[in-house]
């Protein structure tokens, strides 16, 4: 059932839009869905409500979508809307509730024109579980006529398209989901759980095999082997492909085996390029697609699509500190520096902004402060790969006692945890014992590690550059020439 309900203030604010024309809108951020439910525990099914919708919306080419993960942060926020949008720089913003009850869920969303806080549409629907990706899409379409931006023919198709799904199986996916955002070694496994519940009940349900790719990428160079994570990841991937070959999703977790573990360039930039034509505001498509450019040097088109990232989630640390990478791999340290020191003005425990710090101190040569730099991101982060990259620093530092304790306890370590040989091979550079080195990068290509995408590129290598052993591994890459 579909129900039509206006706003309390609608007359007036039709009379408003009247007078103030709405301008033109081609960015959007749908707020965090509030939960009517009173259920503390269906918490996870408005966060998954409002990461579908703007899923649904972030098809649409001609519109700018703001990532969940930059919208999730507002959630119970008390913000103005107007203060929202400028933070978040778009032109309108979508809120709203969601309800379920037993088998029925109920969405109620404004649009709102933030500059001018000018409510120009409200409307409930009301359906099904069943249906409810179909109540997505007839709610983005609307929402989509309401900005007057028409959609391409592939995009009405898919719009149209939304099948049935069995509630039990979406309610299964929707937790995997919701424990998948934390990424720690126990939520990855609690969302492996969910997945794998959603494929008990229904194992036609695409979306929970690309939810298990997603699972995969987080265990591999963590918690597995890549030669262990991967192929599972793949398969998944493939799955999920073969069921609904317009899950975004799954092509970019497929774009990712072929670079990292088959080294199959040409065929993961096709699958980069797949997800981006699916999904234009997908912001780790276009992150990953950056850094696969940026593996072969081909920086100044890695700059453009880690910059639309950005755009498209602008409040994320993670991606304006992955982001960095391809900008590191460029080597234009000055470039990164300021960026690190931005955000360790708002966030000054966030690990990776210190670790990065401690990377471009030592191409910088200011090997004091990369030490430091690193001993402050061990502090806040004790795993294997941090002292790893404490004991390159200390080895660059002439501090080479210190170095080869803490290679010894990582080597010991590594018997019992996974860690990747490509973090050892850089204490043996540092070092200088090139034999050694070498024989790690030899295992960290065989073993697939994720580091070694950046091989070719990566200023930390330079020593073995040019002996003959390190261009035979170049060639086992199969990088672009």
């Amino acid at each position: 059932m579909l129900l039509a309900v206006f706003n309390v203030g609608g007359v007036r604010d039709r009379i408003r839009r009247l007078i103030h024309p709405p301008l033109q809108i081609r960015s959007i951020a749908v707020l965090p869905l509030k939960n009517l439910s009173r259920d503390p525990d269906q918490e996870y099914f408005a966060d998954g409500m409002t990461e579908e919708l703007i899923t649904t919306l972030g098809q649409v080419s001609a519109l700018r979508v703001i990532s969940h993960q930059s919208v999730t942060r507002y959630k119970d926020t008390t913000k103005p809307l107007p203060e929202i949008a400028r933070e978040l720089n778009v032109d309108a913003l979508v809120e709203g509730t969601v309800m379920r009850s037993g088998d029925r869920v109920r969405i109620t969303a404004n649009l709102l024109q933030a500059s001018k806080d000018l409510h120009l549409w409200a409307q409930s629907y009301e359906r099904d579980l069943g249906d409810v990706l179909a109540l997505q899409s007839e709610l983005a379409r609307t929402i989509v006529n309401e900005v007057r931006i028409k959609l391409t023919t592939q995009e009405l198709a898919r719009f149209t398209s939304a099948r049935p799904v069995n509630p039990r199986a979406h309610l299964a996916y929707l937790r995997g989901r919701h424990s998948l955002e934390k990424y720690t070694g126990e939520d990855l496994t609690k969302a492996l759980k969910s997945f794998e519940e959603a494929i008990g009940i229904d194992p036609s349900y695409a979306p929970a095999y690309a939810g298990i790719a997603d699972v995969y990428y987080g265990f591999s160079n963590l918690y597995l082997s890549p030669r262990k994570a991967m192929p599972t990841l793949k398969a998944a991937a493939l799955k999920a492909l073969a069921l609904d070959e317009t899950l975004a999703e799954a092509h970019v977790s497929l774009a990712k085996s072929k670079s990292s573990f088959d080294y199959d360039y040409a065929g993961a930039e096709a699958e980069f390029k797949r997800a981006i034509e699916l999904n234009p505001n997908s912001a780790s498509a276009h992150l990953m697609y950056g850094w696969l450019l940026a593996q072969s040097e081909r920086f100044d088109e890695a700059k453009i699509e880690v910059a639309r990232a950005r755009v498209l989630d602008p409040l994320s640390l993670n991606i304006r500190v992955y982001g960095f990478l391809p900008i590191y791999f460029a080597r234009r340290y000055d470039d990164v520096l300021r960026e690190m020191q931005e955000i360790l003005l708002t966030d000054p425990n966030y690990y990776f902004v210190h670790a990065y710090l401690g990377m471009v101190y030592e191409q910088q040569g200011k090997l004091a402060e990369a030490v430091d730099e690193f001993e402050r991101a061990t502090a806040q982060d004790d795993s294997a790969e941090p002292r790893a990259q404490l004991a390159h620093a200390y080895a660059l530092a002439g501090r080479k006692d210190e170095a080869r304790k803490l290679l010894a306890e990582l080597l010991e370590r590594a018997k019992h945890q996974y860690l990747s040989p490509y973090n050892i091979a850089l204490i043996y550079v540092a070092l200088g014992d090139q034999p050694h080195a070498l024989k790690s990068l030899a295992d960290a290509v065989e073993d697939r590690s994720e580091w070694c995408i950046w091989l070719k590129v990566d200023p930390r290598l330079d020593p073995l550059r040019s002996t003959p052993r390190f261009q035979e591994l170049l060639r086992r890459m199969n990088f672009p020439q």
